[in-house]
Formats: C-alpha cells, structure tokens, sequence
C-alpha cells in the first residue's frame, strides 16, 4: 500500500513522504491515527500545500529573526548586583536575567535559552554575550554588572527612621 506521510514516524518516514508500506500497517496504524493518507493525486496536492506553506512560514520567521538580531547587535544591557569582597557577586548572573532584563529595559523577548554563556557571570565588569537566534543568526550584546546602591540607601531610610 502507498501512503504519503502528514506527520514524522521514527524510522519510518517524515512528513511528506511517499513510501510502500505494509497493508495492515497503513490500514490499521498509520491512517485511523492521521499519520497518512493513501497515495491518491488529492493527498499528494494536500501535502505539496502543505510544504509550501511551512516553506514560507519558515522565510517569515527567518526574516522577523534578522530583524531581531539587527536590533540586538551591539546593544549594551546594564544588571545591578549585590557586590562582596573583591567585587564577587552573592549570586551570579545568568542567562535568564539577562533575557530579562532585555525584555524589562528594550522590550525584546528573546528566550533564555537563545543566550549563550559559557558559565553564569560571578564578577562586576562588561562582558560579550553571544546571542543565537537561529543556526545562522547570531547577534552580539554586551553586558554590564554594576554594584548595586541599595545598602547605602538602607542604612539613610532607618537612621532618619529612627530618631536616636
């Protein structure tokens, strides 16, 4: 029996395929689950449809990340952190903060995972933070940790509190 695929079956076949199957396997397995249809001039046009139009959501998307990744290119994203001894930070700054603060500061919702750090951020400074987008769409930001001012502020507030 000749089916086209509609949907990617592990060792079998992937979506848009046409392949000889077993007649039981087709008939029992394959079509009552939508996996396939029998290979007939009207499945064979659904699946070429359905090609095209995945090939052209897939430009749209590439073009929306181009655009995106011109827009990251060069930008510099600034984290305030608390500081200890010698500048280390109490925590480390991660991939999620940074795609946060993008979100926050640009409004850019870039995922976590997309941000590549080879290990989280443990000290104050500027560091070059790659962005992969896509396979080839890769964009450069730079991010800044600053020491965070909320412990003198803290100590102000309670000493006018509190009147001694």
């Amino acid at each position: 029996m000749k089916v086209v695929f509609l949907e990617d079956v592990p060792q079998v076949a992937r979506a848009g395929e046409i392949k000889e199957v077993a007649s039981g396997y087709g008939r029992n397995y394959l079509i009552p689950r939508k996996l396939a249809l029998p290979a007939d001039a009207q499945a064979i046009s659904q699946v070429e449809a359905r090609r095209r139009l995945k090939a052209r959501q897939q430009a749209e998307s590439e073009s929306e990340l181009q655009e995106l990744a011109r827009e990251l290119d060069g930008r510099e994203v600034t984290l305030k952190a608390r500081v200890g001894a010698k500048d280390h930070l109490y925590g480390s700054i991660t991939n999620a903060d940074i795609a946060d603060e993008l979100k926050n500061s640009a409004g850019m919702v870039v995922d976590k995972r997309k941000i590549e750090l080879a290990e989280p951020i443990r000290q104050l400074g500027s560091y070059e933070v790659s962005v992969k987008l896509a396979k080839d769409i890769v964009s450069q930001i730079r991010v800044t940790v600053v020491e965070e001012a909320e412990k003198e502020e803290k100590k102000e507030e309670k000493e006018e509190k509190e009147p001694s």
